[in-house]
């Protein structure tokens, strides 16, 4: 991760550093006991591991690329790894592999930048093209048919309770450029 410049951001970077150890504990608890509601496995399905590379080969080729583990991330069902190459301190790609080979994508806020906007998806990004070309021949791409079947299944399962829902979709409070 690019260290942050602001000394707002700086602070954010600490104290996420400082959390990184504890983070997977506590995202365990809450998930658990509902605090935070997450399952199933989130939209922007690229496609699924090429078949003549193993689980382990396409890490190690998404490792030379950049990408590194995401420490902090949720864990969807049957997520194997999650992996994020940054775009500054702010933003990210973020790819998760799945026990069956699907790997799924999205461009995202970084939640030690904005905890918040990225709990609520808020800024989430298919970016595919991008993907698909950092992949090359990595990847079988997904077909329209299962890109819609796998979004439609997520936000069948996704619901936060109805007071955070309507805080985090007033667009109007993070539609402002300035959170860019």
């Amino acid at each position: 991760m690019v260290y942050p410049q602001s000394l707002l951001n700086r602070t954010k970077y600490i104290f996420w550093r400082a959390l990184t150890p504890l983070y997977p504990y506590v995202r365990d608890i809450f998930t658990e006991l509902g605090v935070i509601p997450h399952s199933g496995r989130q939209p922007f399905l690229l496609g699924s591991i090429a078949e003549n590379i193993s689980l382990e080969g396409f890490i190690r080729e998404l490792v030379k690329k950049g990408y590194g583990n995401h420490f902090i991330a949720w864990r969807d069902s049957d997520e194997l790894v999650g992996l994020r190459i940054t775009d500054g301190f702010k933003h990210q790609y973020h790819l998760r592999v799945f026990a069956d080979g699907a790997v799924h994508g999205h461009y995202e806020y970084t939640p030690e930048a904005y905890p918040l906007f990225h709990l609520g998806e808020i800024g989430f990004e298919k970016r595919n093209d991008v993907f698909l070309r950092q992949l090359g021949p990595l990847i079988i791409p997904a077909t329209a048919k299962e890109v819609a079947v796998s979004t439609d299944l997520y936000y069948s399962y996704r619901r936060f309770p109805n007071i955070i829902e309507k805080i985090l979709r007033m667009k109007w409070l993070w539609a402002s450029r300035a959170w860019r």
